[in-house]
């Protein structure tokens, strides 16, 4: 029998540890083979914020977020807080063995923690995809009390939290000087926010045209707490998201909804029932939601009178 190795990355919580592992797949069977550690992560105080996504990107490297744990250090933004500690940060590793990738932006820290870190102060996550036409980075994170955000993720990224959520211009008595700014990194504004948060959750770029060439390349969104799930048009640079007169715009690139109506200018459908993943089928194109909340799946596909 042909055995073909396939990258199938697993998060779990086992003793008190995040753990991230490689397996064989042959691509038939149920059974995974062969575990190779990749990754060895803390799991504590928490018990939220652990993770989300895992992906292989376009440079073959594997990306995948950690959240604050409900730590408070130097990561958190906390000028003299306790030192790197593999917490809200997005990993960019080689697959093989969970080493850092050569050109990270931080491969020259002092800090051996610190190379394998493509950006931090991440308070949660539950999505992260690429853009299939540029290859950028597009990352969704939960807000506390306020400001769901939609990054685009550039090397060096640094969210804000614990100092802020949304844009900068919204959290009064903030400058970029009370964030922990290691060289190389940069802050800047969520490319779209929810003031009040909706717990975001995956977002996927539509890689078909089989509900029209309006929606491919563009971005779906879901969220937990109501089960919608949004659309957003990617404007001509593909480094934020077309304004809508419905929406405020925030300095040069950032958008927010403050309420409900503004809600329903994104608001693609309902009634998913706490989305917890979206995918574009690999063979059909359609999308598919994962609903964790009535453990169904859907696909939506085009509309016929």
């Amino acid at each position: 029998m042909l055995f073909l190795t396939v990258l199938n990355f697993l998060f779990f919580s086992s003793s008190f540890r995040n753990k991230i592992y490689k397996y064989d797949w042959n691509g038939e069977t149920k059974i995974l083979i062969n575990p190779t550690l990749i990754l060895d992560l803390p799991a504590l105080p928490g018990p939220n914020h652990d993770g989300g996504k895992l992906l292989i990107g376009p440079d073959q490297y594997l990306y995948a977020i950690i959240g604050d744990l409900n730590h408070r250090g130097i990561l958190q933004n906390l000028i003299g807080g306790t030192n790197p500690d593999d917490t809200s940060v997005i990993f960019r590793v080689n697959p093989s063995d969970g080493s850092a990738a050569s050109n990270n932006p931080f491969i020259k820290e002092s800090s051996v923690l610190m190379h394998k870190y493509y950006a931090y102060g991440i308070r949660n996550s539950f999505g992260i995809t690429f853009d299939p036409l540029t290859g950028n980075l597009w990352q969704t994170e939960n807000g506390a009390n306020q400001y769901d955000e939609i990054n685009l993720v550039k090397p060096g990224f640094n969210s804000g939290w614990i100092k802020l959520m949304g844009p900068l211009s919204r959290n009064e008595g903030i400058n970029i000087n009370q964030l922990v700014n290691y060289p190389g990194s940069h802050f800047t504004d969520p490319i779209f926010s929810w003031k009040n948060p909706v717990a975001i959750t995956d977002i996927e770029f539509m890689k078909s045209l089989v509900l029209g060439e309006k929606y491919k390349n563009n971005i779906f969104v879901g969220d937990y707490n109501n089960g919608n799930l949004y659309y957003f048009e990617v404007n001509s640079t593909r480094t934020g998201i077309k304004t809508d007169a419905n929406q405020n715009k925030i300095g040069l690139n950032s958008l927010v909804v403050d309420n409900e109506e503004q809600l329903s200018s994104v608001t693609f459908g309902t009634g998913f029932g706490g989305i917890s993943d979206i995918i574009t089928g690999p063979k059909d194109g359609f999308l598919y939601v994962l609903s964790i909340i009535d453990g169904s799946i859907y696909r939506i596909v085009p509309h016929t009178k």
